[in-house]
């Protein structure tokens, strides 16, 4: 494959680092018996800890009596989230392409960024900083981000219509997130975009049963490992050592196959 911007490079040392079972693992998930036809336990899972990765101060069990049950809380509480699952549903009933994804960030960011940058590419200048204010990254100038989101979309265009197998399909869909993420094409709402890219293609590849992967909850737990992970690879776009990436690529099959 003519991939223009998703390494394949680390492809055959991640498939000798996951071994077999990847495929019977995933036959075995199901759909969760909390759901309802107006509720999705897992789609509840991957917002809540979507969110707390990104510091929500929300807890599963009381978003399930908020979404299920419709028990009230204060609106800050569940806003964000609410808006981040409505982003999955509708990512569960589209094609995965460029207008669905700005239409995704609409809907995950309406209490992140004003209006007007909702569903929008930045043109702003954009970088990572640590809670004691160190700079952990510098993402690509904005007059670069428009034409790396449109690498980023013709090689997704190209692995979409690719026949892969299920574990070809796990290692695009980490790369998909971790240079979606790297990219920062967004003013805010960028980790939870690459999160829900990163399953919304593994449910393009695999059906609906990829939904049921708890990726977010994983990567929440081991969150500490999944920024150093993401910060591994380099410090400025443009220097960017995606041969530092498998840590982090084996992140994902790791939901199925182990602990980490």
């Amino acid at each position: 494959m003519n991939l223009q911007i998703l390494p394949s490079h680390l492809l055959n040392e991640y498939l000798m680092n996951i071994g077999d079972g990847l495929q019977g693992a995933f036959d075995q998930l199901k759909e969760a018996e909390l759901t309802t036809p107006n509720f999705s336990f897992y789609t509840s899972v991957a917002s809540v800890f979507s969110s707390k990765i990104e510091g929500e101060p929300i807890e599963l069990d009381s978003y399930i009596k908020h979404k299920r049950d419709g028990l009230a809380f204060q609106p800050d509480y569940t806003k964000k989230i609410d808006d981040l699952y409505g982003a999955y549903e509708l990512a569960q009933k589209n094609p995965l392409q460029e207008s669905t994804v700005k239409e995704a960030h609409r809907l995950l960011s309406r209490h992140l960024v004003t209006e007007s940058w909702q569903g929008r590419y930045r043109a702003q200048n954009m970088y990572v900083a640590t809670e004691d204010g160190r700079i952990e990254y510098v993402a690509p100038i904005p007059s670069k981000v428009e034409g790396e989101m449109q690498k980023f979309f013709s090689d997704l265009k190209i692995l979409l219509e690719a026949d892969l197998s299920i574990e070809e399909v796990f290692y695009y869909s980490a790369m998909i997130h971790l240079v979606f993420v790297k990219i920062h094409p967004w003013n805010d709402g960028n980790g939870r975009s690459a999160r829900l890219i990163e399953k919304w293609f593994m449910a393009e590849k695999l059906g609906e049963k990829a939904w049921f992967v708890q990726s977010e909850k994983t990567y929440y737990q081991h969150h500490h490992l999944y920024y150093q992970n993401i910060r591994a690879i380099g410090l400025e776009y443009d220097h960017l050592d995606y041969s530092k990436a498998l840590p982090f690529l084996l992140m994902l099959p790791s939901t199925l196959l182990s602990e980490i």
